[in-house]
């Protein structure tokens, strides 16, 4: 009688943990497609500030001519009226392409490397929180990599056709195919390693400053459920991520824009390292910060949206406050 009371006390044992299981496999499900959903939302109502910080970033550029731009409102404005208005969201389907992978893959891994952390018994201190931050940004950036490449191209589509010049792209499939064409699969990650330096320097000014600051701001006796909390942490983060980000995004935005020889290689730049030195010899150390201002205005409010609606879609699915 005993051996069948302890078979039944280990199944159901057995039972509970698989339950706990599915139930924690559902809860990452569920907190990757609230990230996705709230990156999406995001990236719509931002996006014509990053179509102008790209511009603004690949003027001086060789085989970049036409009108000169100063600032980010200028930039806008030009666009539009010699664009039209709908250019201002030229490239937006990639762009929330890209956060499917992207934003789900980032916040994923730095919540589990979090939740890993913690249940080892071990402080998170501001060190760790970085190093999540720039693993998880990297990663995700690898694999979403293909759909930023198309992005930036689909942004300076309109520049190409003001200037008279051969149309390249007509959309996301025909930029898919042109890139395919000119050097195979590998050509869908060029530009990739600035693009994952920029990734973590990024998520380390984005999702470690949100952590750490919403964490003082918690200790402090903020409610860690209230939207001024949420509101002030996303707000550093946005600086944190533009102060961090902005030159690898320069680098990344102008390794993606460059033309290719028939063997797949960059006409322009041997790699990452000489697009940054030879920005920096002819046009200065300060070209490395355009579109500073835009990509800075583009994260906060990108942060603060972001964050926001992250935060309020947890809550209504019954998820602890991140």
């Amino acid at each position: 009688m005993r051996m069948g009371s302890g078979e039944k006390e280990g199944e159901g044992e057995g039972e509970n943990e698989d339950l706990q299981h599915k139930s924690y496999t559902r809860t990452i499900g569920e907190k990757y497609v609230l990230s996705v959903i709230s990156a999406c939302v995001a990236e719509f109502v931002t996006y014509p500030l990053d179509l102008t910080k790209t511009r603004l970033q690949l003027q001086g550029e060789r085989g970049i001519g036409g009108t000169v731009y100063r600032g980010m409102i200028s930039t806008a404005v030009g666009v539009a009226r010699e664009e039209g208005i709908r250019a201002l969201w030229q490239g937006v389907s990639p762009g929330m392409g890209r956060h499917i992978i992207y934003s789900g893959a980032r916040m994923t891994i730095y919540d589990l490397g979090r939740d890993i952390w913690k249940g080892s018994g071990r402080e998170l201190e501001l060190v760790h929180r970085a190093i999540l931050g720039m693993v998880a940004g990297g990663l995700g950036q690898v694999i979403a990599s293909p759909a930023d490449l198309i992005k930036v191209r689909m942004q300076m589509e309109g520049r190409r056709r003001l200037e008279g010049l051969p149309v390249r792209v007509h959309g996301v499939k025909d930029a898919l195919s042109q890139v395919l064409k000119e050097g195979g699969v590998r050509a869908l990650w060029k530009g990739a390693v600035p693009n994952m330096q920029r990734a973590a320097l990024v998520n380390l000014g984005d999702l470690t400053t949100y952590d750490q600051a919403k964490e003082v701001l918690v200790s402090k006796g903020w409610s860690s459920k209230s939207w001024v909390t949420h509101s002030l942490s996303s707000l550093a983060a946005g600086l944190s991520a533009a102060v961090m980000g902005t030159p690898a995004d320069v680098v990344k935005a102008r390794m993606m824009n460059q033309p290719v020889d028939d063997r797949g290689r960059g006409v322009y730049y041997r790699g990452s390292i000489d697009c940054l030195l030879q920005a920096i010899r002819s046009e200065g150390v300060l070209s490395l910060y355009k579109g500073f201002v835009p990509c800075w205005l583009r994260m906060a409010p990108w942060s603060l949206t972001f964050w926001l609606t992250f935060e309020k879609l947890r809550s209504l699915a019954n998820l602890d406050s991140w």
